[in-house]
């Protein structure tokens, strides 16, 4: 029973870890910027992507912390304490998608963006 009980501890707190920045799915934006003009869409475009190294960096950190606090403490520190910035990730992959079509309808094409 003891051995279970700390099996299913650890595949609990394994499950919890923060995943790799290029791994997260990103989130879908439908048809929300449709109707931006070009010039704002490529400007929205651009801001975005602007963000994109900052929220890599700090997802690695959090999948490092997140493999030291499993590896000590059984316990996914970083994604426990906040670190874990998933959401945003997702949610900024959704907009840089969802600008990326805008901006193929206006025949400008913007190079790709590195998630890790």
């Amino acid at each position: 029973m003891k051995k279970l009980f700390l099996a299913s501890a650890l595949f609990s707190a394994l499950s919890a870890c923060a995943q790799q920045p290029r791994s997260i799915t990103a989130v879908s934006m439908g048809s929300a910027y449709d109707n931006l003009s070009c010039r704002k869409a490529e400007a929205l475009y651009n801001e975005e992507a602007a963000k994109v190294p900052g929220l890599v960096s700090q997802q690695k950190s959090a999948v490092a912390g997140d493999a030291i606090g499993v590896f000590l403490l059984a316990l996914p520190v970083s994604s426990i304490t906040g670190g874990d910035v998933e959401g945003e990730i997702a949610s900024s992959k959704g907009k840089l998608l969802a600008l990326d079509a805008r901006l193929q309808q206006c025949g400008i094409s913007k190079p790709e963006v590195s998630w890790g």
